[in-house]
Order: structure tokens, then sequence, then C-alpha cells
């Protein structure tokens, strides 16, 4: 086999090597170089071996279903002309992104605020 251990592909990306090593080895090409070839072009296509992705936890198809569900109540409120509470999502933004509404809804002394006083001064502000 080519450099380094196959065990962390998977069977499909196993499959496509060795479809794409025959049709090299068809071609004319050397069994070693058309075997480095084949896995060349899985690496490119899939990204490589022991590609688990995420964070390991599976969400549930009820999670998954509740979450497109309140994500597409959230965008028909938004189309509607109802924003979404940015109250309570005010600690999730940058200190830009509370500047930039400090300065919209025309807060005072809000270039000298701290990220909590910005935060406290647009709740406040309604």
């Amino acid at each position: 086999m080519a450099r380094g251990d196959k065990d962390k592909y998977t069977q499909e990306q196993k499959r496509k090597a060795e479809h794409i090593e025959q049709s090299y080895e068809d071609k004319g090409l050397p069994k070693d170089k058309a075997e480095a070839r084949a896995w060349a072009t899985v690496n490119k296509q899939s990204g490589g071996g022991d590609k688990q992705g995420g964070s390991g936890s599976k969400t549930s198809s009820t999670d998954k279903k509740a979450a497109r569900s309140d994500s597409a109540k959230r965008a028909a409120k938004s189309r509607e002309g109802h924003p979404r509470n940015s109250s309570a999502s005010l600690e999730s933004q940058t200190k830009e992104s509370l500047l930039k509404e400090a300065r919209s809804k025309d807060i005072k002394g809000r270039s000298t605020m701290t990220k909590a006083e910005l935060i406290e001064a647009l709740r406040k502000h309604g």
C-alpha cells in the first residue's frame, strides 16, 4: 500500500480509491504510482481519512425538528415586521455592534462605556 495507514478511511473511500487505482492501471501506470494517485484523488475529494466531524455528540431528530420549527417561526415573525428580542442577545454581540446600536438610539456617553455599560444602557433605553 501507499504511505500511511488506511484504517482511518471509510469503506466508501477505500472502494473509490480501488476503483481509481484500477482505472490508472488500465491506462498503463505502474501499480505504485496508480495507488498514490488514487489516494491523492480520494484525499482531495473527501479531505482524507478519520473524518468524524462535529463534537461527537448527535442531535436527536426531535431536537432538530424543534430547532427548525423555532427558526421558521422567528423568520416568519421577522417577515411580519416583528424584530427578534435583541435584549436577550446583547451579550453575544461585539462591542462594535453594541456601539452601532447605541449610536442609532442616540445614547449619550456611549464612546466611553464598557461593553457591560453599553448592554445596560441599551436595555434601559428599550
